[in-house]
């Protein structure tokens, strides 16, 4: 506890350099992997995701993202054997962020869509083994998040095949299908107000203590949906036949009264990201700035100030904005073509899958689950379709994600531990 009190300052220092590290490479990784679809399929540019996640992703933060969050990510780690020397849970935090951000670093730049989850979650266990011991770790949770490198693409993959198959036989393969892409537009439209609705009020309201019931819940996300349905008919009735473009590309008219339809989603699933994820994802920032105004005292949950979701926002906005190009590029061309209509069924399919999860425990990752959104609408033309060598390279990602921060926190927190002189009974 000395330590803590001599080098308080330096600890919040390095906890707010590493933080905003991290979040930038959330912004890099996981904000661009939401975007991708939007940007790939042509609804949006990049420029414009940048502006739609800084406004979006902001408001998602400062409106539901919380003020208190497990900082002991969901249970991973049990601190309670290192209680009486706080300073070693404090290494291991900045190790667990430090190793967090290099790793989402390197697959930005890489392009490879990662789970910033299971990156913080590495780095944790690396540390809690090592400075610990193993029985620190909740070995059940690891074996879930080994589950969900399975349940997460499989899901999203088969709900956005279904939904792409609907708007095949609803509208594409009728005789009239930009007639059709009218008629039936709206209720695509009402889908994504309800299904993003639910995601926000079952994940991003948590924190703000709005219980409410499963009916009252459905009730407000119809009436959402419904509000979003109108105004996505309005603007879907805007869009006039473009003749010269059917010419070249048949169903060039029908994927402009998509375009609404993304830029929905896009809006929404920004602020639903920003609701849930960026709290969650400066977790080990705000138990470092907890540590070290208590003068050492552990806990499983500590207050989320103001600031720290302030940096949150800034560092995922600037991740987007100077790396998120890569992971964008490989969600939205890289994997398969994709359109308006395609880009919309994805994106759905992926809130739809993160909804069902949040409501019964699935273990799944947001960032898996777009992936294979991703696939399973490339599916609908084919395998041929689908390029699986970039899906070869992506899983191989997400398998060394989880050793990778491991090792990294293990090699930074002895390093920090090193540089202040502080012994560890478990780690020599």
């Amino acid at each position: 506890m000395e330590v803590i009190a001599e080098y308080g300052t330096v600890f919040m220092i390095l906890a707010i350099v590493f933080g905003l590290y991290m979040t930038w490479g959330i912004g890099a990784n996981d904000v661009a992997n939401a975007m991708g679809t939007s940007v790939g399929s042509g609804a949006i540019t990049v420029k414009q995701a940048i502006i739609i996640a800084a406004i979006f992703e902001f408001a998602g933060a400062f409106i539901a993202g919380g003020s208190v969050t497990q900082t002991i990510r969901k249970g991973i780690i049990n601190p309670e054997a290192i209680t009486g020397t706080p300073e070693i849970l404090l290494f291991g935090m900045l190790a667990a962020l430090l190793a967090a951000a290099v790793w989402l670093m390197i697959a930005s730049w890489q392009g490879w869509p990662v789970s910033t989850t299971h990156t913080i979650i590495g780095g944790l266990v690396g540390f809690a083994v090592v400075a610990i011991g193993m029985s620190a770790v909740n070995w059940g949770k690891i074996t879930q998040i080994v589950t969900s490198w399975v349940i997460s693409p499989l899901l999203g993959g088969v709900l956005a095949f279904g939904l792409m198959v609907s708007i095949q036989r609803l509208i594409l393969r009728t005789e009239k299908p930009f007639e059709n892409a009218k008629k039936w537009g709206p209720m695509y439209v009402f889908l994504v107000g309800w299904i993003v609705s639910l995601v926000t009020m079952f994940k991003g309201l948590k924190h703000l203590h709005l219980d409410y019931g499963p009916v009252t819940t459905l009730i407000i996300a119809v009436l959402f949906g419904l509000a979003l349905a109108f105004i996505g008919r309005y603007m879907i009735n805007r869009v006039q036949i473009d003749e010269a473009a059917d010419e070249e590309f048949h169903f060039a008219s029908v994927e402009k009264t998509f375009v609404p339809m993304m830029i929905f989603t896009s809006c929404a699933m920004a602020f639903a990201h920003g609701s849930n994820d960026v709290a969650n994802g400066i977790g080990p920032l705000a138990a470092v700035v907890g540590l070290v105004k208590s003068g050492g005292e552990v806990a499983q949950t500590a207050d989320m100030p103001l600031w720290i979701l302030v940096l949150g926002g800034f560092g995922i906005v600037f991740g987007l904005a100077t790396l998120g190009y890569r992971v964008m590029r490989t969600i939205g061309s890289e994997i398969t073509h994709l359109t308006p209509t395609r880009g919309y069924c994805a994106t759905l399919a992926a809130a739809t899958t993160v909804v069902l999860a949040s409501k019964t425990g699935l273990p799944v990752s947001t960032t898996h689950i777009a992936v294979g959104a991703v696939m399973g609408v490339g599916m609908t033309s084919g395998v041929a379709a689908v390029d699986l060598r970039v899906i070869r390279d992506i899983v191989a990602s997400w398998l060394i994600t989880l050793p990778a921060g491991a090792v990294m926190a293990i090699v930074f927190f002895f390093t920090l531990k090193g540089m202040f002189g502080i012994s560890c009974p478990v780690c020599e």
